[in-house]
């Protein structure tokens, strides 16, 4: 077994935020990441079954994700979703005013090594924009003063 049983519950419960079950995949495949350092072949196997997707279907995702092929660096990973609808929703606008508000460029990290500010395709929960993920925790519906907040409450 490639995913712990504990991992597997938490992954559970947080597929029970999510309006379909799919939209749960990109953070499950965050956690697994995570937990592992990759995304095995098994890994893949589990989610299938878990996310009723076939492994080929975890792969394509797999293959369009940035958090995963990127290395860690900061200790707080913080992506904002910048796919086709956060995108028409501000999005963008969004990322960019983060960036000047904490002074980290995107795709970069603070002096402190404290946080990587990042962009992803897509979080698949496109009805709430602007959405932000920090480390395992999904943030929606935000705004730059609720972001900072979140970021400053980071140790």
């Amino acid at each position: 077994m490639e995913i712990s049983e504990k991992l597997r519950r938490e992954i559970t419960a947080q597929n029970e935020t999510f309006p379909r079950l799919r939209s749960g995949l990109v953070p499950a495949l965050y956690r697994v990441y995570q937990a592992r350092g990759e995304i095995c072949s098994g890994a893949v196997d589990e989610l299938s079954e878990i996310f009723e997707m076939s492994p080929d279907e975890i792969r394509s995702v797999l293959e369009l994700s940035n958090i995963l092929g990127s290395p860690r660096r900061g200790r707080h990973q913080v992506k904002v979703c910048v796919g086709g609808s956060c995108l028409r929703d501000g999005a963008g606008e969004f990322l960019e005013a983060l960036s000047r508000r904490i002074g980290i460029p995107v795709g970069g990290i603070g002096d402190d090594g404290r946080i990587e500010l990042g962009e992803e395709v897509c979080f698949g929960t496109c009805v709430a924009a602007p959405l932000m993920w920090v480390g395992n925790d999904f943030y929606e519906d935000l705004d730059l003063d609720d972001a900072e907040r979140i970021l400053e409450a980071l140790e």
